[in-house]
């Protein structure tokens, strides 16, 4: 089994008519999360990146405060350990690390799907970010932003042999893909591009462009934002909230990037 899919045998019903035959299947399997060797969460994914994946999911969920409070990653090594594969540790350092109890104390451990992104949060209230306002001088010309639906699923390996994963990339702002991921689910596949760059301690990422390619919604526009990306955009619609958060939190927000058309929902000024 290749990690991003698997052969599957099927019938096809064409015109009333079955017929045998095999396809392709994206794979979904669960990711458990441990801090210091304590559960923390479990979140259903593709298997691949997986310790970006936990990276970006933590900066997310406000566990890491900054790059630097990323100690180490690794799979599990514990002896007998079931699907080692499907557990990480992650080791935090500085304040994070100092913070460790009251985050787990504050935290039930829980199943995420894949089309889940905060289903972990107790409240309503702990949606919310004080994060600052992103400040950016980065700015996209129309032909660029028409471009990059392209440029995404052309780097979509998965997606090819599937059709069945979302895909997040990392633009320039002159529209050059730098960075890309696939996920069953989109929000993972936002944490999977985002953790790489907060490996890399390129936090917060001031120039570039995240875009989606489903929906943008409120968990979107706020993983960006905590990453410090200025402009986000997708080939779908904007959800109400998402909108919201992008404009109170200086993201430039587009959606509906199809053909030679889009809608720029906050801070237009980004886009030429």
């Amino acid at each position: 089994m290749i990690d991003g899919f698997r052969t599957v045998n099927l019938l096809r019903v064409r015109d009333g008519r079955r017929t045998a035959d095999v396809d392709r299947a994206a794979t979904e399997e669960p990711l458990e999360i441990r801090l210091h060797g304590r559960p923390f969460a479990v979140i259903m994914r593709t298997p691949g990146a997986d310790r970006e994946l936990a990276a970006g999911f933590l900066l997310a969920e406000g566990v890491l405060l900054s790059a630097a409070d990323l100690g180490a990653i690794a799979h599990c090594t514990d002896a007998g350990a079931e699907h080692p594969e499907n557990i990480v540790n992650v080791t935090l350092t500085n304040e994070s690390a100092e913070a460790l109890d009251s985050v787990l104390a504050g935290r039930r451990l829980v199943a995420m799907s894949s089309s889940c992104g905060m289903c972990g949060r107790l409240t309503i209230a702990s949606l919310r970010t004080g994060t600052p306002a992103v400040t950016s001088t980065c700015a996209v010309s129309r032909e660029a932003l028409l471009a990059m639906p392209d440029r995404l699923r052309a780097a979509q390996a998965v997606f090819g042999e599937t059709g069945g994963l979302h895909a997040a990339g990392l633009f320039t702002c002159d529209g050059s893909l730098e960075e890309v991921a696939e996920d069953v689910g989109r929000h993972n596949a936002v944490d999977k591009v985002i953790g790489r760059m907060v490996m890399r301690e390129a936090v917060p990422i001031a120039d570039r462009v995240l875009f989606v390619s489903g929906r943008t919604s409120f968990e979107i526009v706020q993983k960006a934002l905590l990453a410090g990306i200025p402009i986000v955009a997708s080939v779908s619609a904007a959800s109400s909230l998402a909108i919201d958060l992008a404009a109170d939190g200086g993201v430039t927000l587009v959606g509906f990037v199809r053909g030679d058309s889009f809608n720029i929902y906050t801070h237009p000024p980004r886009i030429s």
